[in-house]
């Protein structure tokens, strides 16, 4: 896989992870572009460097909603902190 696709693939795991945790990453980034769309960017990388993958795009595909992200998840830090002040 290209980097590109790799890139925009991430992006599509990260977003699709925090829509079923209930976060409103577009929200965040639109109240502090830099800040929080600096944290994005970070996120997308650290995605692009896990394993699992497909385990990620299968969990995706089977539910809609999740109560915590799963253990391998390279963003669950960020997720868990999502809603701290």
């Amino acid at each position: 896989m290209g980097l590109f696709s790799k890139l925009g693939q991430s992006t599509d795991l990260v977003n699709g992870m925090a829509d079923r945790l209930g976060f409103e990453l577009d929200e965040q980034v639109a109240r502090d572009p830099e800040t929080e769309g600096n944290k994005f960017r970070r996120a997308v990388m650290r995605c692009s460097k896990c394993t699992n993958q497909s385990g990620c795009i299968e969990l995706q595909k089977q539910t809609n909603h999740l109560e915590q992200p799963p253990a391998y998840c390279m963003n669950s830090d960020m997720f868990e902190h999502a809603n701290d002040g």
